[in-house]
């Protein structure tokens, strides 16, 4: 009841938050000094403007080239560069909404959108994109996700790429036991079964136990499933009894067929006791492709998560990651010109290529680099491919992150621990989902 009663204050403090901002707040210059709410303006198109990298450190190196190239094209337009790391750029944005400092253009993705839109600090982006050279040219599931992603259906981030769920697995460790590729749910748990001689402490699979447990345990329900909305009128599915029967498979894994400290493991500690060990299989993004090709070059593949045995693939929305234009700018019209740049065809290629994920732009999807890159190009095929179902989660929710890690990370271990069933766990998640919903329905 507490928790229920923190989400229903906390939703009702964004909103009214977002209220008073934008009747009081004013915008500032061209520093990025504004608030939320402010309306800010077109300006002249060229002076300076302040961009804020989502994640500062990992990717700071090829934002400057993209900055540098968007520069000598536009010479009278300079940027500048913030970079936030990724834990701490939530609270960044949350704090300059309130006290401003805001930029004028910034990474935010689908986890985090739905709090700074409802915040009133994002411009809707729909009719910039209709009259511009991107319209077309931006991968239309990743679209539909920034859009459900927002609250209301409007458009308020750019997609840039999206890291995809993907199944690794030891090509080595297959071929000497006679295996296929884990394409399909039911290769997938014969593979894990058939890996498995814990005498020499050999396992079929490593399962995210840890931090970060519930995206990757609702991958493997609806995939398995086959349920491809995660509502069903104003009531979640992750209860549905298809998914508990998935469920309860999928964690049927653990000490079975999985090393008993996946309890613990979050991804670092996942992938590394994978890339040192004689595990067959893994579940985790593209981001770990460098780590895996540096630990056993070459002796594995990745591949996206397995399919139906008809072929058909179910999957949960991945974060996409996104450029916002701040309302308070007041140099939109230069802001916007730097999000067409860095959302363009070359731009878009070289910043996925360093990053390992998948270009939101169609065009750099074909380049060279993802087909030379197995797991990104199967991976974008997968994403735009028409035999393959997005379950969109509510990143909406102002209490889905809450939910999704933190009242229940712990709730899925003793699942995993035989300490709760996968039927009271997902009863419990169900509840609190519907309880947030009907909140944010009742706000919005």
């Amino acid at each position: 009841m507490k928790s229920s009663i923190r989400r229903s204050r906390r939703a009702a403090l964004a909103v009214a938050l977002g209220s008073a901002l934008a009747l009081t707040a004013t915008a500032c210059g061209d520093d990025g000094s504004g608030s939320a709410g402010g309306k800010g303006n077109e300006g002249s198109g060229t002076g300076t403007i302040t961009f804020w990298d989502n994640n500062g450190g990992v990717r700071t190196d090829v934002w400057k080239q993209i900055i540098a190239d968007f520069e000598h094209k536009y010479p009278d337009i300079k940027v500048k560069y913030v970079g936030v790391p990724a834990a701490s750029a939530q609270s960044k944005y949350d704090t300059a909404i309130q006290g401003g400092g805001l930029p004028d253009v910034g990474g935010v993705g689908t986890a985090m959108l739905a709090e700074v839109a409802a915040q009133g600090a994002l411009e809707p982006l729909d009719e910039r994109l209709a009259g511009s050279p991107l319209n077309g040219r931006l991968n239309t599931k990743f679209l539909e996700s920034v859009k459900a992603a927002g609250g209301d259906g409007r458009t308020y981030t750019v997609p840039t790429s999206a890291n995809n769920g993907t199944l690794w697995y030891r090509t080595d460790l297959f071929r000497a036991a006679g295996l296929e590729p884990p394409t399909t749910w039911t290769k997938f748990y014969k593979a894990a079964d058939k890996l498995t001689d814990k005498d020499k402490n050999a396992f079929g699979y490593t399962i995210r136990g840890g931090e970060g447990s519930i995206a990757q345990a609702l991958d493997a329900m609806y995939g398995q499933s086959g349920i491809t909305s995660f509502w069903n009128g104003d009531k979640t599915t992750v209860n549905d009894p298809e998914n508990v029967a998935a469920l309860e498979k999928y964690t049927g894994l653990y000490k079975k067929n999985t090393p008993s400290a996946d309890v613990n493991n979050d991804f670092t500690k996942m992938v590394a006791q994978w890339d040192s060990g004689t595990i067959g299989m893994l579940s985790h993004n593209l981001g770990s492709y460098a780590d895996h090709e540096k630990a056993l070059k070459g002796r594995f593949r990745g591949i996206p998560s397995p399919t139906l045995d008809d072929g058909t693939r179910v999957q949960v929305s991945n974060p996409v990651d996104g450029l916002a234009l701040f309302k308070s700018g007041k140099n939109k019209a230069a802001a916007w010109k730097f999000i067409e740049f860095a959302a363009s065809h070359e731009a878009n290629s070289k910043w996925n290529e360093s990053a390992g994920s998948v270009p939101a732009n169609t065009q750099a999807a074909q380049d060279a680099w993802v087909r030379a890159n197995e797991p990104a190009k199967l991976a974008a095929e997968a994403l735009d491919g028409a035999g393959t179902k997005i379950v969109q989660l509510p990143y909406y929710l102002p209490d889905w992150n809450t939910i999704s890690k933190a009242d229940n990370e712990p709730n899925f271990q003793k699942v995993l621990l035989g300490k709760m069933s996968a039927k009271e766990f997902l009863d419990l998640l169900a509840d609190q989902l519907n309880k947030a919903q009907e909140d944010w329905k009742k706000n919005h």
